[in-house]
């Protein structure tokens, strides 16, 4: 097995993703190679168009470009047609074959950390491509969740394309809904940089469960503020571990060393 793989977005340098997967390949002695490749928003087509010179296998999407990706696929899974959105791209004979692991590693953790998803009221920050699957995953296991955006537009968009009831709220109402959830999970970049986190801390309840997407740095302003408040946490780099197990499965049809790929992010500072 040989061939070069990539992660495409912007910004791109913090990603750990080549860190993971190059991990992967020494585990198993795979003669492939895993970079980091950044296509800024707007530049999308041309992007893909160098990666297809540079004879990309396969490819990880992140912020911003995983709905916009859609339209420039050859053929799209089923869970990545539902969601909307595509985070893991399969290059078979020069065709473009979209898959969502996004959704499995968003619920992953979740399982393991036995947070109950029936009828739980969720809070989910964000509409993006990443807030598409976490909205996508949730309402799969029956939990009653409201999308909270900049606009309600935004966050109508998220719930009309859900199969299910989904509530549609804006930023300056994250307070109040975060209060009455059992479990609030950012899907925004806010905390990348370390900055406040959109969801005010005094509105996170002792008992709830709160999940960062946001995997660098490990411990975000609403990582700090749950475990202040009492709350159970799920860190980003779990999801990123699960999310990035699913695409080399994908890729090379043989199962991820989970562990391998666990101890390199860990060994990484986040």
């Amino acid at each position: 097995m040989h061939g070069t793989y990539a992660v495409i977005g912007d910004p791109i340098d913090h990603s750990l993703s080549p860190s993971i997967h190059n991990a992967a390949f020494r585990k198993l002695g795979m003669d492939c190679a895993y970079i980091s490749f950044r296509i800024s928003r707007g530049e999308l087509r041309d992007g893909l168009e160098s990666l297809a010179a540079a004879k990309i296998v396969g490819f990880n999407v992140t912020i911003p470009h995983k709905v916009a990706i859609m339209e420039m696929l050859d053929d799209i899974a089923p869970e990545c047609k539902a969601v909307g959105a595509c985070n893991t791209v399969a290059v078979n004979a020069g065709r473009l074959e979209g898959h969502n692991t996004d959704v499995g590693g968003f619920l992953d953790p979740l399982v393991k950390h036995s947070v109950r998803l029936d009828s739980a009221d969720a809070l989910v920050v964000g509409t993006g491509g990443a807030a598409r699957a976490v909205v996508y995953g949730l309402v799969s296991k029956n939990a009653k969740v409201t999308v909270a955006g900049r606009t309600v537009q935004k966050a109508q968009d998220v719930a009309a394309d859900m199969d299910a009831t989904v509530a549609a709220i804006t930023l300056d109402d994250v307070a109040s809904s975060a209060s009455a959830s059992d479990i609030i999970i950012n899907t925004t970049p806010v905390g990348m940089g370390d900055e406040p986190s959109l969801v005010p801390a005094d509105s996170i309840r002792k008992g709830a469960t709160v999940y960062d997407i946001v995997y660098r740095p490990i411990k975000t302003a609403l990582i700090r503020s749950a475990l202040e408040r009492g709350a159970a946490v799920i860190y980003g780099y779990e999801m990123l571990l699960a999310q990035a197990a699913l695409s080399f499965e994908i890729w090379h049809k043989t199962p991820a060393p989970y562990d391998a790929m666990k101890q390199a992010l860990l060994g990484v500072k986040i």
